[in-house]
């Protein structure tokens, strides 16, 4: 068959190889010869050089060093304009530099510089037609020296000199650094955002195409939690992964301590609410809990000892129904709505309860749920069908509409994208921007009409959401895609809420009305299930 010249290497061998055809195999033995000799083996990548006939660096780039540091300016223009490729602005570009070395290099000698400096200045590079501000600049270091290269600093500036050339050439004149590494990330970080399944950042291997099993989700119930004699409304791992708290209707709240082998024993159960407990939250630190009773006040214990520190309430007779932590572990955020008459607050209070911030009045949204972001900058509500968002301390604020009612907010973990739960059986996954008008992601398939049904990121790199549902199952989504990869079964009884654990992205936990949280694991050969009270 007969091939087109350009196709066929200096030793006769096909140019182009792989699979499709799509690999130049000159400029593969560029990326390896210079990737070999950035590892060290120098020996190994001269071996290459010398087989294949194909040098890492063409000649003009050789000529070129060795002109710069010689200080063979007009040699150096004449390489310049032997480099094929180059367009007349970028040949224009890299003379300016040489003659820009050339003239501060001039200037550094002092007053005897000057002369040349200044025909540099008006013969070489004034005609090259460079923005009139570089020249403008260098007209005025004449008499401010600025700039000016002092006679024993040459040889530093010249090797950057030479550097800034070298950038301004196209990619074959000098292979950019670490460009196999980068082709082979590149390639693989595309296979790991397209895997399905991918959980566990250390299955990544060079030896074979990327793909997880769908084991890598925790999807095997391996322990049933019974703490509780009521429902489970609510359930949160810790900042850490180290514990887990749950609330229920029954009253209680427990912290359970999440062992190395992957089970949780009970280490606290926190008793002196008189209603059922809705929420927790854990402080940034993982030092405290708040938890927060229907129509109560919110309470903070101490998570080491499991004592209750303090009792936060609103003034006026308001009844906190959400909150929130600062990032910094030493401030909360609260809102109240009841009773109707009175009108709606949020406010800031320290750890003592004095309370250091408020807004109130009419504009207040009546809000269900709350969030501050990790980086302290947005405060998020969620009240009916809209999100609130305020920057902080003092600023914009903005709200995104949804067209049904939203029952719960969760937050990324790098806070820039939150999830609403909708009555309409859909979650919304949202960036937090004020040029958002569209969900960049909706995820159907649960089951939600009646309940305040929540939901989470997890996984490694949040690239997961789970949900609880009204059918007694638990759901799980890629980031990307609207429906379920994998759905749980297991409770008997509506599923509230679900918490992926943020250190060990192999666990999840669900709470639901049987009165049992299940702790999900990714498969790890045959367990058995186990019950804790």
């Amino acid at each position: 068959m007969e091939m087109h010249a350009s196709s066929v290497s200096s030793h006769g061998e096909a140019r182009l190889g792989g699979e499709r055809g799509l690999v130049d195999r000159e400029e593969l033995v560029h990326v390896i010869a210079q990737s070999l000799y950035s590892l060290g083996y120098r020996r190994a990548a001269a071996a290459l050089e010398a087989e294949s006939g194909v040098p890492l660096y063409p000649a003009e780039h050789d000529r070129l060093l060795f002109d710069v540091m010689s200080g063979r300016w007009d040699a150096c223009v004449a390489a310049i304009r032997a480099v094929a490729g180059l367009g007349d602005r970028e040949r224009a570009a890299a003379e300016f530099l040489v003659w820009r070395g050339h003239f501060l290099e001039l200037l550094g000698i002092g007053d005897a510089g000057l002369p040349r400096a200044r025909e540099v200045l008006w013969r070489r590079i004034a005609p090259l037609g460079v923005d009139r501000e570089c020249v403008h600049w260098l007209a005025r270091a004449m008499v401010s020296c600025e700039g000016a290269v002092a006679p024993d600093a040459v040889v530093g500036w010249r090797i950057g000199l030479f550097l800034d050339l070298v950038d301004a050439f196209p990619p074959w004149f000098h292979v950019p650094s670490g460009r196999l590494e980068l082709l082979v990330e590149n390639a693989v970080v595309k296979q790991v955002s397209s895997c399905v399944y991918h959980n566990l950042p250390d299955e990544v291997t060079l030896f074979e195409d990327h793909k997880c099993p769908e084991e890598q989700i925790p999807s095997k119930c391996s322990q049933i939690l019974c703490g509780h004699n009521n429902e489970v409304w609510f359930v949160r791992f810790s900042n850490d992964g180290n514990y887990l708290a749950s609330s229920s209707s029954d009253c209680t709240a427990i912290i359970w301590k999440v062992e190395e082998d992957d089970t949780l024993t009970k280490k606290h159960c926190l008793v002196g609410h008189k209603n059922p407990i809705s929420f927790v939250a854990w402080s940034p630190n993982d030092r405290m809990l708040l938890t927060c009773g229907n129509g109560e006040s919110v309470k903070l214990w101490n998570v080491a000892t499991g004592e209750c520190s303090l009792k936060f309430s609103s003034s006026v007779g308001h009844i906190i129904n959400s909150c929130a932590w600062f990032p910094n572990s030493e401030k909360i955020v609260c809102a109240s709505c009841e009773p109707e008459s009175s009108p709606k607050r949020i406010f800031t209070c320290d750890l003592e309860g004095q309370e250091l911030e408020s807004w109130v009045g009419d504009r207040i949204p009546k809000v269900s749920d709350i969030a501050v972001t990790p980086d302290s900058k947005h405060l998020i509500c969620v009240c009916s069908n809209e999100i609130w968002i305020r920057e902080l301390p003092k600023g914009r604020e903005w709200r995104i509409r949804e067209q049904q009612t939203i029952s719960s907010l969760s937050l990324s973990g790098d806070g820039q994208s939150l999830i609403v739960n909708l009555n309409s059986q859909e979650i919304h996954l949202w960036r937090i921007s004020e040029s958002s008008t569209a969900p960049d992601n909706k995820f159907k398939g649960h089951k939600q009409g009646k309940f305040v049904i929540r939901s989470c990121f997890g996984g490694s790199n949040s690239l997961f959401i789970a949900s609880g549902s009204e059918d007694s199952q638990v759901y799980i989504w890629k980031r990307h895609l609207e429906t379920p990869i994998k759905v749980l079964y297991g409770h008997s009884l509506t599923v509230n809420c679900v918490s992926w654990n943020p250190a060990k992205p192999h666990m999840l936990a669900s709470a639901s009305d049987d009165r049992t949280v299940r702790i999900w694991l990714a498969h790890k050969g045959s367990h058995r299930t186990r019950l804790t009270a």
